[in-house]
């Protein structure tokens, strides 16, 4: 009893100020619903999962010291080298996709961290005047409006309800300041998520920057040991059989492929057939910077020996669109180490067109593509040096000129 009695005292200031419910109502006017401790521990869950995320950002950048150690077993072997070196380029290219696409969602999730942290901001300020109103009004109140409601009880019964009213009012009071703790604690915890997911998007950026400066380095080393491998005076003769070699091998899987486009053609019924008409080629290139080699007798760059050059090389940054030149279908859509990734599209009564050394392909074999369609982008795969495109044209089994069916347009 003692200490019931004890407790309503330090009661008495709040039932003056909330006897009347007209004062009751102006503290919850500017309540808010309070910060549950669910709020609170999805906060913390989602804290965390962000720690996670942040730690394994950094475990997913390609090693530049363990692909250069691995490649460096390859480099007597140059077509598997020029091979598994392509191959961790295409790695590195999909992990700076990868962020890149990290990057936006991670904007958006910004963006909702900033509009939960307003929010908690205005929940707390909401909260924070709730509270004040009540002391303020339990102050103002004072405690003889408590003694004299006390005293002007009639009857025992009706003062024990008195006092058990003061006493809710008490613990509505207790109650109020609980909630704007809570309210507080969910905006540091706001706070602390929205620094954390811009630490993380700040990171992912230079994780993009680092894995570009490691796809650059790499593309630099391939054109260096290239280079190097082709001018070693020791590797010269073995060099240019190589070279020669690889000629054969690209003619003998380029007429492999139109052999097989010509028994599917037998299998067809003529009237199916693909057939040019005549037209002249749609350039296969959205933009290039100069023509790096031309068709025809050319000096090796690095080899020092005359060479057919069966197409016509157009230097181009990385990434540029490359068109099909005219309608027909894709016979191949492949790599190899000498031309790198490369198209082959069959257009018809013998004529086939060769785009080569593509960062990416957008095609595959069988897609038919009508002229102008954007079938790969340039690139420096393959036996290749620099970003560029080899723009090839055979006729009948053997190559031509594509400058007898190319305008640029």
């Amino acid at each position: 009893m003692k200490n019931k009695i004890k407790r309503l005292m330090l009661g008495i200031a709040a039932g003056a100020a909330l006897l009347h419910f007209s004062v009751l109502g102006q503290v919850q006017a500017v309540s808010s619903p309070p910060v549950t401790s669910e709020s609170i521990r999805e906060k913390e869950e989602e804290i965390s999962r962000i720690k996670e995320e942040k730690e394994t950002l950094k475990n997913g950048l390609s090693n530049l010291k363990d692909i250069k150690k691995e490649l460096e077993k390859q480099k007597n072997n140059l077509a598997e080298y020029v091979r598994q070196l392509d191959n961790n380029l295409a790695v590195i290219e999909e992990n700076i996709a990868e962020l890149n696409d990290k990057i936006q969602v991670k904007e958006g999730e910004i963006q909702q961290a900033e509009i939960d942290l307003e929010a908690a901001f205005e929940k707390e300020e909401n909260q924070k005047e709730s509270t004040i109103a009540c002391i303020r009004l339990m102050y103002e109140a004072g405690n003889p409006s408590i003694v004299d409601m006390l005293m002007e009880a009639k009857g025992f019964g009706e003062f024990l309800n008195r006092a058990d009213y003061v006493e809710k009012v008490y613990v509505y009071g207790q109650q109020m300041w609980q909630n704007y703790k809570a309210a507080r604690e969910y905006v540091e915890l706001c706070k602390e998520q929205l620094e954390l997911e811009k630490e993380i998007l700040d990171e992912t950026r230079e994780s993009v920057q680092v894995e570009q400066r490691n796809l650059e380095e790499l593309i630099e080393q391939k054109t260096r040991d290239i280079i190097a491998y082709d001018s070693d005076i020791n590797n010269k003769e073995k060099a240019i059989r190589e070279y020669e070699e690889e000629i054969r091998a690209q003619e003998e899987e380029i007429k492999l492929l139109e052999q097989a486009v010509a028994e599917e053609k037998k299998k067809l019924l003529a009237s199916m057939v693909i057939t040019y008409d005549g037209g002249m080629f749609k350039f296969p290139l959205a933009t290039y910077t100069r023509i790096s080699s031309d068709y025809g007798i050319r000096p090796h760059p690095t080899l020092g020996v005359d060479h057919f050059h069966n197409g016509v090389d157009f230097a181009s940054p990385k990434g540029t669109a490359i068109y099909a030149a005219y309608d027909g279908k894709v016979v191949a859509a492949t790599y190899s180490t000498t031309m790198g990734n490369y198209v082959m599209i069959d257009h018809g009564s013998g004529l086939y067109t060769i785009y080569m050394h593509a960062s990416a392909l957008y095609v595959k074999k069988d897609d038919v593509v009508v002229k102008g369609d954007t079938i790969a982008a340039v690139g420096s795969t393959g036996r290749s040096t620099g970003n560029h495109l080899h723009f090839s044209v055979r006729l009948n089994g053997a190559y031509v000129s594509p400058w007898e069916y190319l305008k640029e347009s």
